[in-house]
């Protein structure tokens, strides 16, 4: 089994993750700011990367827009729907695309 290396921020990002308690989601923006990165992107990198999801829950983290974002790298598809589902099953509802209940978002 091949060891993944994983970098001093791609660690700050996942213990940041490891807060979001189940039922609650965060933003990029966010979960950037908590980590003190100024680029959303960067943090979508680390996600994207994740060896341990969903133990390290990634999909707890939504565009700014409240849309459901990417998941596994991908913006549609299987995957997105698996982020759904999980997050569905933590009580996590989306409406027309949307986040349904605004006080799930974790500030």
């Amino acid at each position: 089994m091949k060891k993944v290396r994983i970098t001093d921020f791609q660690k700050r990002v996942y213990d940041a993750l490891l807060a979001i308690p189940r039922g609650r989601v965060m933003t990029y923006a966010g979960l950037a700011r908590k980590v003190g990165c100024g680029s959303c992107r960067a943090v979508g990198q680390a996600l994207r990367r994740n060896p341990d999801a969903p133990r390290v829950p990634c999909h707890r983290v939504i565009a700014s827009d409240l849309t459901i974002g990417g998941y596994g790298g991908e913006t549609r598809g299987a995957k997105v729907k698996q982020k759904l589902v999980r997050l569905a099953a933590e009580g996590v509802r989306f409406r027309d695309g949307r986040l349904a209940d605004l006080e799930r978002v974790l500030k």
